[in-house]
């Protein structure tokens, strides 16, 4: 009996479902903003697919992208998204050059210890009441995106969604780790230019605002910290309930709750949050509401329902798609990535990667990682989450920087506008010379 070879067409959902992510908030904003809408894509998509597959005798390939996929990385989001949204900085300090980076510098940092989304949502609103009194304060926003929102996220596998579903493959916790020379040249560089940049317009401000500045400033005061307990307990989670640390979590007749050890106490972790957190903190003082997690579980059920087609044939198909080289796996994840969302487009190339020759694994790397040559897997790593803030769409906290600085009535540049001032010419030339360096 001939093997089944998945078809090219079956990709087609999974093409939609990214693009209809892409558009929908540009072409349908109000139709796109309701998460039953989103739902209901995810529906039209991945039913059929989810069908299909079963006709196909793949019904084991979709439960276990669902359950060993979809799950585990719902469930890290949605405690992470609880219990940072648990901790409120709030004051209103000198808004000097050195202390916009700082301000910068530590959301780059705590990116990779609390996700990029947790780092950002904590550090924007303080970073934008710093920085109120001032004309000029565009460009910390937008650097505030590419450092914070993206490319701190990049030391663990709880800084950025891609990193997670790697870590899902068999990428070890620490593993991620070793990509900190690039992590730390990519930040040291935007920081700087940062600073120039901000000492530039520093200068230019009104003198009657700066003194503004200086006599309405407020000591920063830190409230919720309870959670940051609760999210060491996370990283713990991660770090130790896994196959690697404890084998029977891999056994294939393990009970439920052995295979789901590190998601039960992500959820306990996260309900300690909920109990110990002031509901004052949480829902008055950070504006805390349920809608972007969901907004996050209605469209991924959709893309990882119809990625599972598209893992399939990437893999099988892996040697005919002439993609060879590990400079063109980083600008090909980092392409998809910066107008798809990231977290599949990385699943994706991975998955293509398992499916190259011997040879050319070979010739990439003799180390092997999660299933691929080591050296590839940090191409993949790195594009997905630089690339990410190419534009506003490429990762997810973006968009809600974006549309919190134009609550404080700051004039953000259009879709188009912020590649052509900003992400085209100032991260893009960094990002080349990480591939030149380091890949």
């Amino acid at each position: 009996m001939e093997q089944f070879m998945m078809p090219a067409w079956a990709m087609i959902p999974f093409g939609i479902m990214l693009l209809a992510i892409a558009i929908g908030p540009i072409i349908a904003p109000e139709k796109w903003e309701s998460n039953l809408n989103k739902l209901i894509v995810s529906a039209v998509l991945g039913v059929p697919v989810a069908i299909y597959m079963i006709c196909m005798g793949l019904g084991h390939s979709l439960v276990d992208t669902i359950f060993f996929d979809y799950v585990p990385f719902i469930i890290l989001l949605l405690a992470l998204f609880v219990i940072t949204g648990g901790i409120h900085l709030s004051g209103d300090i000198k808004a000097k050059p050195i202390v916009n980076t700082l301000f910068l510098a530590i959301g780059f940092f705590l990116a990779s210890l609390m996700g990029t989304t947790g780092a950002a949502m904590l550090l924007i609103r303080p970073v934008l009441a710093t920085n109120q009194q001032r004309k000029y304060k565009m460009h910390t926003v937008l650097f505030f995106i590419a450092l914070v929102a993206n490319c701190g996220g990049l030391m663990t596998p709880l800084g950025d969604p891609p990193l997670f579903m790697l870590f899902l493959r068999g990428a070890e916790f620490t593993w991620f780790a070793s990509m900190w020379a690039p992590w730390l040249f990519t930040g040291a560089i935007l920081l700087l230019l940062y600073f120039l940049a901000d000492t530039y317009y520093y200068k230019k401000e009104d003198w009657t605002a700066l003194s503004a500045d200086s006599r309405e400033a407020q000591p920063l005061k830190l409230t919720g910290n309870i959670n940051f307990l609760w999210l060491i307990g996370i990283v713990a989670s991660v770090a130790f309930f896994n196959a690697g640390t404890i084998p029977a979590m891999g056994e294939e007749d393990a009970p439920l709750y052995i295979k789901y050890l590190r998601e039960i106490a992500m959820l306990i972790f996260m309900g300690l949050s909920l109990l110990t957190t002031p509901r004052k903190v949480r829902y008055d003082d950070n504006k805390y509401t349920w809608a972007p997690i969901l907004e996050v579980a209605a469209l991924f059920i959709g893309i990882f329902t119809t990625m599972a087609p598209a893992l399939i044939f990437l893999k099988e198909n892996a040697a005919s798609l002439g993609l060879t080289h590990i400079w063109q796996y980083y600008y090909s994840t980092g392409l998809l990535s910066s107008f798809l969302d990231n977290t599949p487009t990385a699943v994706a190339f991975h998955s293509m990667a398992t499916g190259l020759s011997p040879e050319i694994m070979a010739s990439m790397d003799t180390n092997i990682v999660a299933g691929i040559p080591e050296l590839l897997l940090k191409a993949i790593c790195i594009g997905a989450v630089f690339f990410g803030s190419m534009t506003y769409i490429g990762n997810g906290p973006n968009f809600m920087v974006k549309a919190i600085a134009e609550e404080n009535k700051i004039e953000m540049p259009s879709f188009f506008g912020y590649m052509i001032k900003f992400s085209l010419i100032v991260l893009l030339p960094v990002y080349i010379i990480v591939q030149l360096i380091f890949l």
